[in-house]
């Protein structure tokens, strides 16, 4: 009994010693692919920036669609952000309390700014990944398959290049 209860302890021992040896690294891993998200088109930007377009290309290649929907809309949020900050302008999109608007009004003040001139494929994709964000952040049976992420990648394109560009991060 003592030999089966040595062997147990041994086994509980060698179990929690390899967990935090099995766990991925403290900021994530990096993604195998860049099949939403070219990183080139972040990288140099924002760490936070990169992180983000890293975790929408990892969630889709694992098949988390919904989680890289979600993941490409904050992506989507934060160049918005960055753009009107660059330019001075934030506080066109911000409440009275100071808090940035939420994206649906974040992309109408963008798609109405006068400081640029958005491309049309910028104006014609945005609305289309909010949706896709949307429904997967908000929608209780709405589950995205792959080709609901897939069909948008030259959306995301257009939107993450001139969103970049007019942030001022390239």
């Amino acid at each position: 009994m003592d030999a089966f209860k040595n062997i147990v302890l041994t086994g509980k021992a060698i179990h929690a010693e390899l967990s935090d040896d099995l766990k991925p690294p403290e900021e994530g891993l990096s993604a195998k692919t860049q099949s939403v998200v070219n990183m080139s088109l972040v990288r140099g930007t924002r760490g936070y920036i990169e992180r983000i377009a890293n975790q929408v290309n990892g969630a889709y290649e694992n098949g988390w669609y919904d989680a890289a929907a979600v993941m490409l809309r904050r992506l989507i949020e934060t160049l918005i952000i960055e753009a009107f900050e660059k330019h001075s302008i934030a506080d066109r999109i911000k409440n009275p309390a100071g808090d940035f608007f939420f994206l649906r009004d974040l992309i109408n003040a963008t798609l109405n700014e006068t400081t640029w001139n958005l491309g049309r494929n910028t104006k014609q994709a945005l609305p289309k990944l909010k949706d896709i964000g949307d429904k997967s952040a908000h929608s209780r049976r709405y589950v995205a398959h792959r080709t609901d992420v897939e069909q948008l990648v030259p959306d995301v394109r257009a939107v993450v290049q001139e969103l970049v560009f007019l942030a001022g991060l390239k």
